[in-house]
């Protein structure tokens, strides 16, 4: 009787340990539900537990920005999908604008985009009116007469017409139309440049169509006020993707360059954005967001200060 008893008695501290066990794996398994099962969530749980801030980039902030602090960046919201107005209607979305808050985190300063006329921007940088650009800025000789840039996207300039529009293949095939570009763009400059070029060789007139921002460039080509659109590859490609058949490429990109995070001239803050960019490189957070906006071809493995050559 007694043996029967001490076996019962094991019996039910082996049940006892395995609904112990179970519970505990059930448990996990809750836990693991809540906090989320990808390795994405658990990055993200990581960097916000040591706020994504990098001691070694933020030693080199100006000392009234080291314990945090505010930059205001301009961006022309108008040139998707690297930036543009988000579906609230005011907040700055797009490549851009996931860099900047990539940055924000890694430097422990807040960067606020704010959406800003293309044309007014080096200039009001030059006045102080916003301590950086972060808006697909190509870096130029010209430029770099009045800002130094962190260089960190190469992209080149594209043709795009309507679906019945003509066919261009470069620059010299432009006379003899209506050619619509952004103003004090790179692509301004270009076709200015080309209508020169056709009236000196007594080919067709190229009308330069020059407006305030890339939507106001979209609708000229959309209504058929301009047979022929020029934009930065990205931006052309996307704008062709979200036409639905409407819009199409033509010719060859043209022109590759560097765009760059554009400061005043000797200002503090190339040394930590040029290391911060580096770093998001190197740790992947740049490639994703790249390739968020299918922007994966302009992808760079440095990041380089006035590489500009153009």
């Amino acid at each position: 009787m007694q043996a029967i008893a001490r076996s019962r008695v094991r019996a039910r501290r082996i049940r006892a340990s395995a609904a112990t066990a179970l519970a505990a794996a059930l448990a996990t398994l809750a836990l693991s539900a809540c906090g989320g099962t990808s390795t994405e969530d658990a990055t993200r749980a990581t960097a916000a537990s040591r706020g994504g801030v990098d001691p070694k980039v933020t030693a080199l902030l100006p000392a009234d920005l080291r314990n945090g602090g505010t930059l205001v960046a301009a961006s022309d919201a108008t040139y998707a999908p690297d930036e543009f107005i988000g579906e609230d209607g005011k907040t700055v979305v797009g490549m851009s604008a996931d860099l900047a808050d990539a940055l924000s985190r890694l430097l422990g300063v807040e960067i606020q985009l704010r959406n800003a006329p293309y044309d007014s921007i080096i200039p009001a940088i030059a006045a102080g009116r916003y301590d950086l650009v972060l808006s697909s800025m190509t870096d130029t000789k010209e430029r770099q007469g009045t800002l130094d840039f962190v260089d960190y996207f190469v992209a080149g300039t594209t043709f795009y017409t309507r679906s019945d529009g003509p066919d261009v293949s470069g620059l010299a095939d432009l006379c003899g139309h209506m050619v619509a570009a952004q103003k004090a763009t790179t692509q301004q400059t270009d076709v200015q440049k080309q209508a020169d070029a056709c009236r000196a060789h007594d080919e067709p007139t190229l009308t330069p169509l020059v407006f305030p921002d890339q939507n106001a460039v979209n609708l000229a080509l959309s209504s058929g006020r301009a047979d022929v659109a020029i934009a930065d590859s990205p931006v052309a490609y996307y704008q062709v993707k979200q036409s639905a058949g409407k819009f199409r490429i033509v010719g060859q990109t043209y022109g590759k360059a560097p765009y760059g995070i554009g400061v005043r001239h000797g200002s503090e803050l190339v040394a930590p954005l040029r290391a911060a960019v580096q770093q998001l490189i190197d740790d992947g957070t740049y490639g994703k967001i790249l390739a968020r906006w299918g922007n994966d071809a302009g992808a760079v493995k440095t990041a380089v200060v006035n590489g500009g050559k153009g």
